[in-house]
């Protein structure tokens, strides 16, 4: 889809970008030409990713950082930085999630996954977006790019993730606010809102056991996401410059049927679907 050194510019941080969605868009930016930094707390899943990178002729370097703590988050730009050079992009994708009945949500467990998602976007966006504004706007139109992964329930709510669904809704109103306050230094932000991706770290602790294939019934297309999908989806984003401000749903369809009053009807064969509607014309409206 893109060419091959449409990325050869770039110096793009991908928070958790050791493992799941967040290696599936490292390894991809790497691969259209661009320098690759990965960020996460475990490190073996950072140096697999660093080393593929690498393997397959890239540049790519990796930090251990704690993204809820300010200065934890400095250290590690410091030092990918130093690695290389100056970041140009980063995709805000680091994220935590558990399911909980919220009568039975601690603050603990409510102010764990807010602070990953909504407080740790904003220190990563922050701290970037400062050293941009003292860099002054890069190469002309390119400007800079802030890409965050949100979720479709980050404007419709949802059941037993209260603290995700509240954070989520956070990191899209910061996507929403900066796109029109950083525009004028270069600073593009947009997200991405994902349907159901079957990732390991996602499926252990959203998925109930023995549903796992279930939500495939939820999604129009029929089938789950793969992650090089998305992976495309975030190199458009990134590369897009007149894009910003934009939240792109990749989820099948998903989050129109569940909200739709009657989208749950197309679970069936379209013929039944036809019959049935016939014999019910038939009984309102007699011929006669």
């Amino acid at each position: 889809m893109f060419a091959p050194e449409l990325l050869s510019n770039h110096n793009i941080l991908v928070t958790g970008g050791g493992t799941g969605l967040g290696k599936a868009m490292a390894m991809r930016y790497a691969a259209l030409g661009a320098k690759v930094a990965v960020l996460g707390r475990r490190t073996q899943p950072l140096e697999d990713v660093v080393s593929a990178i690498t393997d397959a002729g890239g540049r790519a370097a990796w930090a251990s950082a704690d993204v809820r703590d300010r200065p934890s988050v400095d250290a590690a730009l410091d030092q990918l930085e130093d690695e290389l050079g100056p970041l140009t992009d980063v995709v805000n994708n680091a994220a935590g999630n558990f399911l909980c009945p919220s009568e039975d949500l601690s603050p603990g467990g409510f102010d764990a996954v807010v602070k990953i998602v909504l407080y740790g976007t904003f220190n990563i966006t922050q701290s970037l977006g400062q050293r941009w504004i003292e860099r002054g706007r890069r190469d002309g139109e390119r400007g800079y790019s802030v890409l965050s992964i949100v979720t479709t329930y980050a404007w419709m709510g949802s059941a037993f993730v209260l603290p995700s669904a509240c954070a989520k809704a956070g990191v899209l109103a910061l996507t929403r606010s900066l796109a029109t306050e950083w525009a004028c230094y270069g600073i593009r932000l947009n997200a991405i809102a994902p349907g159901p991706f079957p990732t390991e770290g996602a499926f252990s602790r959203l998925a109930m056991p023995g549903t796992e294939a279930l939500g495939k019934d939820r999604v129009p297309l029929g089938r789950y996401g793969e992650p090089r999908e998305l992976a495309e989806l975030a190199v458009y984003l990134t590369a897009a410059s007149f894009v910003t401000g934009e939240c792109v749903t990749i989820d099948g369809g998903e989050w129109l049927k569940v909200g739709q009053e009657f989208a749950s009807i197309t679970d069936h064969p379209r013929t039944q679907v036809k019959e049935v509607f016939a014999a019910m014309r038939a009984k309102t409206h007699p011929k006669g």
